[in-house]
């Protein structure tokens, strides 16, 4: 086992299948853990995980999530200390409100297994192209 320490920098990782910002930082057997930005104005794509599950905890901005799974659908707004789960299978979407980007950080259990972990869904919100 190693010790892993990482310092959030401006490189992007990834771009998420939903359209945001990914910084990897840190991978256990477990799991995921990375910080997330969707700039100010913008919509994700709404997506269906295939295998995983997530935690995600919001730092900074406001915004909305949309979550819809078996019948039951939620639009919660989410600002700095709001945390929420996406459960397995659950279609999620979100957007930023305000100026500022949204920020959050999240774990994905099992770790994140690559691209073709997401899958599209019809969008809650316009997606502007």
């Amino acid at each position: 086992m190693r010790f892993e320490t990482k310092q959030l920098g401006e490189k992007v990782d990834a771009i998420a299948p939903d359209g945001s910002e990914i910084r990897v930082m840190g991978e256990r057997p477990g799991g995921t853990f990375a910080h997330c930005t969707l700039p100010p104005g913008a919509t994700s794509l709404a997506v269906r995980h295939r295998t995983v599950e997530e935690i995600w905890y919001f730092l900074s901005g406001a915004g909305e999530v949309w979550r819809s799974f078996d019948g039951r659908e939620a639009v919660t707004p989410v600002t700095a200390g709001t945390a929420l789960t996406i459960p397995l299978g659950t279609h999620f979407q979100f957007r930023t409100i305000g100026d500022e980007p949204l920020r959050f950080v999240l774990t994905t259990m099992p770790p994140w297994p690559g691209e073709d972990e997401a899958v599209r869904v019809d969008d809650h919100w316009p997606v502007k192209s």
